[in-house]
């Protein structure tokens, strides 16, 4: 049986758009820069969820202080902003399932940058399918902060039983059990399944046309 929502709140990376090689491949540019060793790109897809600057802080370990932090994060910042459409992609059944619901109002709920976020998804066309895009220096606040629903609630109409996050990460999950909203979670996006199911969220998909049936 399909639940109805009026609100949809989107994360981006995992979750509508396959990022994670780009920023890789930018974080390992950041760390022979720093000279520093290469990580695995799947261990460094582990760091992803809690905002650049965490993605930065977790590939450097413990090497350097907060003025060799600063200095990574500018370097990668400046690498990504020109290379964050070299191989990301929608995920299969996006554009579909952004045409299906079109008529729901539709929001990207983001960690990421805005400037990094807009880019994106204005090189992948699907900028406006969506009313509003939230991001991670957006507001005082990031995922799973539960005031993240009083910035949206200044600007939206928001009904907590017909809002629902749509996410790959733990952060969408706890966000919406913080503050009781739907969550759907994306299993094959870049977060952890056995991490989303052990949390029990209402509802998850392994491919994105399943939310025409799960969702009305």
């Amino acid at each position: 049986m399909s639940r109805y929502v009026d609100l949809m709140l989107f994360d981006f990376d995992g979750t509508l758009a396959d990022t994670g090689g780009d920023l890789a491949r930018s974080v390992n540019y950041t760390l022979r820069m720093m000279e520093l060793p290469e990580i695995a790109p799947d261990v460094i897809l582990t760091f992803v969820g809690d905002g650049v600057g965490k993605l930065i802080e977790r590939a450097l370990g413990g090497a350097g202080d907060e003025q060799r932090k600063n200095e990574a994060l500018e370097i990668f910042s400046r690498h990504y902003e020109k290379h964050l459409l070299d191989s990301t992609v929608l995920y299969p059944g996006v554009l579909e399932t952004l045409n299906h619901f079109r008529g729901k109002r539709k929001i990207i709920l983001t960690n990421k940058r805005l400037c990094f976020t807009e880019k994106i998804c204005d090189g992948l066309q699907i900028l406006d399918y969506f009313i509003d895009i939230i991001a991670g220096d957006s507001t005082p606040f990031i995922k799973p902060a539960p005031q993240l629903l009083d910035v949206i609630r200044k600007h939206h109409y928001l009904r907590r039983d017909q809002t629902v996050i749509i996410g790959d990460g733990v952060n969408d999950l706890r966000l919406a059990k913080n503050t009781g909203i739907l969550c759907a979670c994306h299993l094959n996006g870049l977060g952890n399944r056995d991490d989303l199911q052990a949390l029990q969220p209402d509802m998850t998909f392994g491919h994105f046309a399943e939310l025409k049936d799960l969702l009305a």
